[in-house]
């Protein structure tokens, strides 16, 4: 199997991410984001379960199976307008995927671009360049700018063959779509690079995260909803949390 990115019927075709918290680390790591971002399985949403995972949590990356992800937005999806915006006035940043498997990429690109603005991201580094340049850009510009930044496509192929499953071609159908979900300024924000733009989820109070009940009905429950309903092959969540190192 190649691990280098393939050009398939004229467009770059990543090799597909696995949605774990080490593959998660190892990206951010590539990617020159802090080490303060931890990732955390979502095994189940029960309020018991949840209790495991350090709060608050204010992103959310989800993976699922095609059908799970159909059922969810099929027909949400037409209703999303068509992004347009550019520069610091937008209220989040949201880039268009034009890689194929590159799902898993953009959902984390879009939690650490937009939580706190970008915060997490380490002075100098590749990343920080491409935040400062992709915010000005109209929209066609970003994907473009993505799509050809070497950084990006290293880090993402060396991420990829790292897991516990067994590395997927880039030929392979990838029957598995990513999402990420972000709390910013109050706003929950959906964010997939294969829809029209953003999609707005609704509005969380200071005290509240993407694990409360509120912020479960906002983010993951109707995919969960869905799960429920469809044969599928399977579905997975993991929460980001900024880890605060104990005092002396």
């Amino acid at each position: 199997m190649s691990t280098h990115v393939q050009v398939i019927d004229g467009r770059k075709t990543f090799i597909p991410l696995e949605n774990n918290p080490e593959v998660l680390s190892h990206l951010c790591h590539n990617l020159g984001v802090a080490p303060t971002i931890d990732f955390h399985d979502v095994v189940s949403t029960a309020p018991d379960m949840l209790t495991e995972i350090p709060r608050p949590v204010h992103a959310i990356i989800l993976l699922c199976d095609q059908s799970i992800y159909y059922a969810a937005r099929s027909a949400v999806e037409p209703g999303i307008e068509e992004y347009r915006g550019f520069g610091p006035e937008p209220p989040v940043l949201w880039v268009k995927q034009t890689i194929r498997h590159s799902c898993g990429l953009m959902a984390l690109l879009h939690c650490v671009l937009n939580l706190e603005d970008g915060r997490y991201i380490t002075p100098g580094s590749e990343l920080d360049a491409f935040q400062k340049c992709v915010a000005g850009l109209m929209p066609t510009q970003r994907a473009q700018l993505l799509y050809e930044s070497t950084f990006l496509e290293e880090a993402h192929m060396d991420a990829a063959l790292r897991g516990c499953s067994v590395v997927p071609s880039a030929q392979d159908e990838c029957r598995f779509h990513f999402v990420a979900f972000v709390k910013k300024d109050g706003t929950v924000w959906e964010l997939n690079g294969g829809m029209n733009g953003p999609f707005h989820r609704g509005t969380l109070g200071d005290e509240e995260d993407l694990l409360c009940e509120k912020g479960l009905k906002l983010t993951v429950k109707d995919f969960l909803d869905a799960a429920d309903r469809e044969v599928h092959q399977g579905m997975s969540i993991v929460a980001l949390t900024e880890r605060h190192e104990p005092t002396q």
